[in-house]
């Protein structure tokens, strides 16, 4: 009789902390939202773009990107007098490089798992604040240390079974950091950037400083010099072009 009634106490005091774990995710995942602004207020963003700088190799390089919430993405990229645009549109997306850096200088269909990839930018407001109606799960790996700092490691698994680590700053909750790997053309990479400098702009919450590693070796540090919130966007922009 002690020993099942020890049992029962014992499944309680589980159930108990389950629940509790669980209602401290929605709480930092509610808190993480508050901080960016509110749902109510990312909903009211329907186009975006952003322009950004960055060096590699000695080389500054200059982007825009133009975004419609939750559809299309546009990004082009001037190096060295050359521009590469990759566009996504729904499920289809397109390329184009110069022959310099690999490409043949005409569009060119992009790998689906890239597009699946490139779409998720289109989420303006963080993964976070649509993750149940994309059919993902978040858990709370407990709370840790990031450069001094505590944080709330977050897992984020997604209805494909993709993994993403989420670093939640334990003080402002804005995502200090996003890990996971990623199979792009048939290799599993690491994608990892760590976020900083937050500014708002009309109330929003936005992270002006990203690092990420850079391909040549090294850390990659993208600056974000402007960004315009509901500007009016031709979206044929966002479709595959014909051959010159």
């Amino acid at each position: 009789m002690k020993i099942t009634k020890f049992v029962a106490s014992a499944f309680i005091v589980l159930a108990t902390s389950a629940a509790s774990f669980a209602q401290n995710v929605d709480e930092i995942i509610a808190k993480h939202i508050e901080a960016m602004g509110g749902a109510d207020k990312w909903k009211t963003v329907k186009s975006m773009q952003m322009n950004n700088k960055f060096s590699v190799q000695g080389m500054d390089i200059e982007s825009k990107t133009t975004i419609v919430a939750g559809k299309s993405l546009r990004t082009e990229v001037s190096v060295m007098g050359q521009d590469i645009i990759t566009a996504v549109d729904g499920e289809t997306g397109w390329m184009q490089r110069p022959a310099m850096m690999g490409g043949t200088g005409e569009p060119e269909d992009m790998p689906g798992a890239l597009i699946k990839e490139t779409l998720k930018q289109t989420n303006l407001g963080g993964s976070l604040l649509s993750f149940k109606e994309k059919g993902a799960t978040i858990e709370l790996v407990g709370k840790e240390k990031l450069d001094g700092a505590d944080v709330y490691h977050l897992k984020m698994t997604e209805k494909n079974g993709e993994v993403t680590n989420l670093f939640l700053s334990a003080s402002t909750y804005y995502t200090l950091k996003s890990a996971g790997k990623r199979n792009v053309q048939g290799q599993d990479i690491d994608a990892e950037v760590n976020f900083s400098n937050f500014k708002q702009i009309e109330g929003l919450t936005f992270p002006f400083t990203m690092e990420t590693p850079s391909p040549m070796g090294g850390t990659m540090t993208i600056e974000t010099e402007s960004i315009k919130l509901n500007p009016t966007i031709d979206e044929s922009i966002f479709k595959k072009p014909g051959k010159k």
